[in-house]
This record gives structure tokens, C-alpha cells and sequence, in this order.
């Protein structure tokens, strides 16, 4: 399976806010609105494999084009793309047991191109 995002990906740890709970009165983490936007306009591009919920084992190689040269964590945009194909129910989960390789996965600089391309396949 493959899917096209034609989105800058963004990572879920960077630019966190902290804001306070209106009911607790205690501070709590939220991502950045660059990921929030990110994640509801990931929607989209992912309506089409919504009722598969993947159960079995996985590879995902997920190819990050970006338009510039600044450094991102590869590991942080995988996180990123795991957690939102769970919440868009691609996969039944991201654990272990579901997503068992990330191989091939990595960042492409190429000028004026952002863009995600998530290939999924059975593992044997």
C-alpha cells in the first residue's frame, strides 16, 4: 500500500506548549499548532484506507521530502506518521507487534518539494 501526503510532515515533540487546565488548575502539555494542522489535514490524504485498521506485521517506509536544509529528527517525523495512522484507523496500533520495522525510512532535501510518501507492506 501506498500513500501519498503532500505535506511538510511535522514532529509531534517540537515546539510543545504548555497551557493550564481550566478544570484542574494544573499545567499540561499540547503539541505545536504546526502539528495539529499537520494531523487534521493528514485526514484527507487518508480517508481512502480508513477502514482497513491493519493488524498484522509491517514494514513502513516512509520517504520525508523537505524544501530546506534545516536538521530533523527522522525518528521523531516516524512517531509523527505511526501515531496519525492509528488515529485515521490505517493501523489497529503502533506497537511492536503491528509496525515490526521502519526499513528504508529516510529524509530527502529536495528544493521546493514537501511531501510524504508512506509505503506499507506485510511482513512475512
Amino acid at each position: 500500500m501506498k500513500i501519498v501526503i503532500p505535506l511538510l510532515c511535522r514532529s509531534k515533540k517540537n515546539s510543545q506548549r504548555i497551557v493550564w487546565n481550566k478544570n484542574t488548575k494544573k499545567p499540561m502539555i499540547i503539541q505545536s499548532k504546526e502539528y495539529l494542522k499537520f494531523e487534521r489535514d493528514c485526514r484527507y490524504f487518508l480517508l481512502k484506507y480508513q477502514g482497513n485498521k491493519i493488524s498484522c506485521p509491517v514494514n513502513i517506509k516512509a520517504l520525508f521530502f523537505v524544501p530546506d536544509k534545516i536538521r530533523r529528527d527522522l525518528t521523531n517525523l516516524e512517531n509523527a506518521i505511526a501515531d496519525i495512522l492509528v488515529k485515521y484507523g490505517v493501523l489497529e496500533d503502533d506497537n511492536y507487534n503491528i509496525i515490526q520495522s521502519w526499513d528504508g525510512s529516510r529524509i530527502i532535501y529536495e528544493k521546493g518539494r514537501s511531501e510524504t510518501i508512506i509505503e506499507i507492506e506485510k511482513v512475512e
